[in-house]
């Protein structure tokens, strides 16, 4: 591992195999990330192995970048680590973050909207806000299905759904507790009961048309 300071933010040159073992890099990240001002940049092109040990080791280095208030993004990655976030659906959890759009002028005053609308629309952004926080969870935990049991997106959907509803909980919570088990978490035993019967439907064609992807609302 090399580290160059590059203004606010640290690069990161890694080489070699990321994984059971890329673990004991983790302290070192840990100070580069807390040193940087922005955050870390990683230079993957020289790894020409990960599993999903050394994924969990760039999710834990995200996760502490969250709690910093920082980003970790991936600038540029092998054949080996592109795969492996595409098949998990990772990629976009070490994407540099769009440049915000520059304000629209103030709109000319109006007689402005009824208090019924208003409630409307407070509503409607509120739905968005918790879709925006929930949404990226889902898709890893869909990712995560996919990758471990050959899955296809559709099928993958219909696990996490049928999963929730024969274990009574949260679409969100039994994603976030999937996710979980990639750093060593383990699920419930009436959970993992249920997802694997749920593995097991979904291999059959009828059973995964049962719950299309889009179908279900993960409700409060």
């Amino acid at each position: 591992m090399d580290v160059v300071p590059d203004g606010d933010r640290m690069t990161v040159s890694m080489w070699g195999e990321l994984d059971l073992g890329s673990r004991r890099l983790l302290p070192e990240l840990y100070d580069m990330l807390t040193l940087s001002g922005g955050g870390v940049d990683l230079r993957l092109d020289a790894v020409g192995f990960c599993d999903c040990s050394g994924l969990s080791t760039l999710l834990d280095l995200h996760t502490r970048a969250v709690d910093e208030g920082k980003t970790v993004t991936i600038s540029s990655c092998g054949l080996a680590v592109e795969r492996l976030l595409d098949l998990t659906g990772t990629r976009e959890l070490f994407t540099a973050p769009a440049r915000p759009e520059r304000p629209a002028p103030p709109a000319r005053p109006d007689t402005g909207p009824t208090e019924e609308s208003s409630q409307d629309l407070r509503a409607e952004v509120a739905q968005l806000r918790r879709a925006m926080q929930t949404r990226p969870t889902i898709d890893l935990a869909r990712g995560i299905l996919m990758a471990s049991f050959n899955l296809t997106p559709e099928a993958a959907w219909s696990v996490l759904v049928r999963t929730s509803q024969n274990t009574n909980t949260k679409l969100h919570h039994l994603a976030q507790d999937l996710v979980g088990t990639v750093r060593g978490s383990t699920l419930p035993q009436q959970v993992q009961q249920q997802l694997s019967a749920a593995v097991a439907g979904a291999s059959r064609p009828d059973e995964a048309a049962a719950c299309p992807a889009g179908a279900v609302e993960d409700r409060d």
